[in-house]
């Protein structure tokens, strides 16, 4: 990445392909005819901060490491913004809870199907 640093109102002046995703200015000039969900996503977010849009999307590993080609710099120091680290919401109160039947039910009815065709046929 350049050692260039940019305000706010620098990246939103340089408008075009250029935008924050946490606090790392990007130029996507030359990606916006590959990315996977098309040049117009990019284009919406120009001049501006992308990070929840890109956290939100859930990029691969591989597309993190991919942006660092198209860095330009990074937000200036008075400007940052940090963002609590994404937390997932697993429900963990709803938990469903087992009756304790499990793979007993299956078995025990084979069983039973067993016993019941050898009683039929004797």
């Amino acid at each position: 990445m350049a050692d260039k640093t940019f305000t706010r109102a620098e990246v939103a002046a340089l408008g075009g392909t250029c935008f924050v995703i946490d606090n790392v200015v990007y130029d996507v000039a030359a990606f916006l005819d590959e990315h996977p969900g098309g040049h117009e996503v990019l284009q919406e977010a120009r001049g501006g901060d992308a990070s929840e849009q890109f956290s939100d999307i859930g990029h691969s590993l591989d597309a993190k490491e991919l942006m660092k080609k198209y860095a330009i710099g990074a937000v200036a120091a008075a400007e940052r913004v940090e963002r609590a680290p994404r937390q997932l919401h697993w429900e963990q109160d709803h938990k469903q809870e087992s009756s304790g039947l499990g793979w007993k039910l299956p078995v025990l009815l084979g069983l039973l199907a067993t016993l019941l065709y050898s009683y039929l046929l004797a």
